[in-house]
């Protein structure tokens, strides 16, 4: 794909020390961050896309990039990786540049009314408009609060599923009672490309937060002996060898046991956190953007909020709500970018404008 996705390449004026000139700057590279890009070049709008992860597709990549997706319109499934994948392929013709690993670290209105924007590695831009598309902000996981498990992290202690060949064919306890621990410890349970060696679920209690379906099919591989599930809460841990050897659980009977394991996954939830975009002095409720739902602008002008960092009247968190919200803040754009030039809709099946844009031949109908 002909995208600029290296944030180690940056533009020339970076290079320079100069501040990056565009007319809009999009703070999120999800999937409502990505098709922002398509809905602003639509309407001649060029944009750059900052992230603080070092790749595209935001959470829902970082998170269940292998886990089915149902409600994108006419795409009947898809993994998040490749609804990221398809988005980018969309949004090719516009040649968007992506700086990644960094985050906006400070953000002030110009006397010419534009925004300077600076990120966390000292990129600079100025720019018309910006697009706050950062789901609800950077996602830490709730941790597990035990002495020494932090040495493990990243080698058996994991907080998510980045490459499930590393747990197949191991001896895995997964923690947590939400749908991510019970989907997890199913997918290892029975997977033929990924089954672990044993499956232990374990759960402070018998109540779950998951899917009831989920819990019905853990019980019934339970009573077939696939899975183990134990109710209890890890309360120590044994290294052995530099390697972790065993977790120490004690159970709602007042009993302490210990569980070996070659590999440790805990669900305990994630930890949303807003960050600077908090300190940037626009209207807040309950820690999300208030915006106009004609325009999705925030209460300043010029910066606009789309996707699950926004707030109004009857929201839902849907990437297809999200991906509403990119095409009428476009449109709300488009008359700050381009003032006094009157902004007429065009349909990507008609216009041979867009057909141009887009790279596609204006088809001939008899």
């Amino acid at each position: 794909m002909d995208l600029h996705l290296d944030p180690a390449i940056p533009s020339l004026a970076a290079q320079h020390g100069e501040p990056i000139e565009t007319d809009a700057l999009i703070v999120g590279a999800g999937p409502v961050g990505l098709f922002q890009v398509f809905e602003l070049g639509l309407l001649d709008i060029r944009a750059h896309v900052i992230d603080s992860l070092p790749h595209v597709g935001g959470q829902c990549v970082e998170l269940y990039p292998d886990k089915p997706i149902y409600d994108i319109p006419a795409v009947p499934v898809c993994t998040g990786q490749q609804l990221t994948d398809n988005l980018l392929k969309q949004i090719e013709p516009f040649r968007p540049t992506f700086h990644l690993g960094q985050e906006v670290v400070e953000l002030r209105r110009r006397d010419d009314t534009r925004f300077d924007v600076v990120t966390s590695k000292g990129t600079r831009f100025i720019t018309r408009t910006v697009f706050v598309a950062a789901g609800v902000g950077s996602f830490q996981p709730r941790t597990l609060k035990v002495e020494g498990i932090e040495a493990f992290e990243g080698s058996q202690l994991f907080y998510r599923v980045k490459d499930p060949s590393l747990f197949q064919g191991r001896d895995l306890v997964v923690v947590g009672g939400g749908d991510s621990a019970l989907d997890w410890a199913l997918h290892f349970a029975t997977s033929q490309q990924h089954r672990a060696q044993s499956v232990t679920l374990l759960h402070r209690r018998e109540g779950f937060r998951a899917a009831p379906a989920s819990v019905a099919r853990m019980h019934a591989l339970c009573e077939r002996y696939e899975m183990q599930f134990l109710v209890g809460q890890i309360t120590g841990c044994e290294p052995r060898d530099g390697r972790l050897a065993e977790v120490k659980v004690s159970g709602s009977d007042g009993v302490t046991r210990r569980l070996p394991l070659d590999m440790l996954l805990v669900f305990f939830g994630l930890s949303p956190k807003l960050g600077p975009i908090a300190e940037w002095g626009l209207a807040l409720e309950r820690r999300q953007l208030v915006v106009d739902t004609e325009t999705f602008q925030t209460s300043e002008r010029g910066i606009f909020a789309v996707g699950d960092i926004n707030t109004y009247p009857g929201k839902k968190k849907l990437i297809l709500s999200g991906f509403h919200e990119a095409a009428l803040a476009a449109f709300g754009a488009a008359d700050i970018v381009f003032p006094g030039r009157k902004t007429h809709l065009q349909y990507t099946t008609t216009s041979p404008k867009l057909h141009k844009v887009l790279g596609v031949e204006t088809p001939v109908f008899d």
